[in-house]
């Protein structure tokens, strides 16, 4: 019997829901074949097996989520539980309408260690003995045995593990021994010293009321709200600049002209992401991610263009920007914007850029600022073109403008390097043939 363990499938992924299972205990599985589809932070990918034989048993039904390295499915030959039903053994990890029970361990030596399960939190208590019943505190110092979803559920909630009892073996405190303590009264939870300190003053928590709709968190928007909060509180500003765009979008215009009927469009995002590669490879300090304790200089240039999806926001990413021509990156970006709005790309085209640009212009919004994509160092925010009156030689004139704004990440980039950035780049959209060049 082997266990199908859920993948990391892309380079921020912690967690995946299982968004549909394409086959049924007793079906005959060969190596390579697509089990499942599984929902990730940026997209809907396929879940393929390893192994070849029959497919026993689904551990995680379809809408449930599980941590990396969780399993979610068993193959044997056939000899096994194949047949049953997944509620027999598990319920959804964030089911809305049931509360969930432990998901099934596999059996192993009392002084076995799950592998991957085992978490050592400093101070917390020891696990019970495998020959004690479930649900028996360990309260002697040392290891706390720790699945990681129950972490990974008890680390959103607030919830303190070395106050549960764990109801698996050996004392393991599991995905329902956590949430059972968040179903407790908020009182209650606080009388029994579960929940963790409270959150800093000022932080609020919304109530809803009866006439209120309560909408559940998707992966992708909840896994987006905890990166880009943690991006937030890192130190950042921004800067903003004004282009004259009359002559970027003849530029436009006239390439569009010379398409033949039914060819793709090249549009100013387009144009956007080959100026803004030029410009990164004369200036690989944007270029750049930060490391903790390093910044990482990149030599390639892989602009990420933010996509808006149904319930999220997506960045896929144009590799290599900076040597491919416009055309080839208008039909990347064509691609890629398509199979984003349906859940269809590869984590090698969401992960490594390097850079992203953010277009809001085609909503009609004249100036924002965007929040920087970590690790990376720098977001450009774009705004809509439109008449705008400019001074030229003493006279007003009007011209076609529009505001660029570039989100910087001050422990890597000073406010000079910032601005010569965007200098860099206003010269070459005010003079697109560069951009061809």
């Amino acid at each position: 019997m082997s266990q199908i363990l859920m993948p990391r499938l892309s380079d921020t992924m912690e967690e995946g829901t299982i968004a549909r299972w394409l086959k049924q205990p007793g079906d005959q599985i060969t190596r390579g074949d697509v089990v499942a589809e599984i929902e990730t932070d940026k997209a809907t990918m396929d879940l393929e097996a390893y192994e070849s034989g029959v497919l026993e048993q689904i551990l995680v039904p379809e809408g449930s989520t599980a941590a990396i390295g969780e399993p979610v499915a068993e193959i044997g030959d056939g000899s096994g539980s194949a047949g049953a039903p997944a509620a027999a053994g598990s319920v959804p990890a964030r089911a809305t309408d049931a509360v969930p029970a432990p998901a099934p361990v596999p059996e192993r030596a009392a002084d076995e260690p799950p592998a991957g399960e085992v978490a050592v939190i400093a101070g917390a208590a020891a696990p019970t003995p495998a020959g004690d019943p479930p649900g028996t505190p360990a309260r002697t110092g040392g290891s706390l045995r720790t699945s990681p979803l129950a972490r990974s559920l008890a680390r959103r909630a607030g919830i303190d593990l070395g106050s549960l009892a764990g109801s698996g073996p050996g004392g393991r405190i599991v995905r329902a021994d956590v949430e059972s303590a968040i179903a407790q009264p908020r009182a209650a939870q606080l009388a029994n010293g579960q929940l963790a300190p409270p959150a800093q003053p000022g932080a609020s928590q919304a109530t809803a009321g009866e006439d209120d709709e309560v909408v559940p968190l998707s992966t992708m928007r909840r896994l987006t709200a905890e990166r880009l909060t943690e991006s937030a509180k890192a130190p950042h500003f921004s800067l903003t600049t004004v282009v004259e765009a009359d002559a970027l979008l003849r530029l436009r215009a006239e390439l569009n002209a010379s398409l033949p009927e039914g060819a793709g469009k090249v549009t100013v995002t387009d144009l956007l992401v080959k100026a803004c590669a030029a410009v990164l490879r004369a200036r690989p300090e944007v270029n750049a991610s930060w490391a903790t304790d390093a910044i990482v200089r990149h030599r390639r240039v892989h602009v990420g263009v933010a996509v808006a999806v149904p319930d999220g926001l997506v960045v896929p990413v144009i590799r290599d920007a900076d040597r491919a021509t416009l055309g080839e990156i208008a039909r990347q970006a064509r691609d890629l914007a398509e199979r984003a709005r349906s859940r269809r790309l590869s984590p090698d085209e969401l992960g490594g850029g390097t850079f992203t640009i953010s277009n809001l212009g085609m909503l009609g919004i004249d100036e924002f600022t965007a929040i920087i994509n970590p690790p990376q160092v720098a977001i450009l925010a774009v705004g809509a073109a439109g008449p705008q009156p400019v001074v030229r030689d003493g006279e007003v004139v009007v011209r076609t403008t529009m505001k660029l704004t570039l989100s910087v990440d001050h422990r890597v980039l000073d406010g000079a390097m910032g601005a010569q950035f965007l200098a860099d780049l206003r010269v070459l959209l005010e003079a697109p043939l560069r951009i061809l060049a």
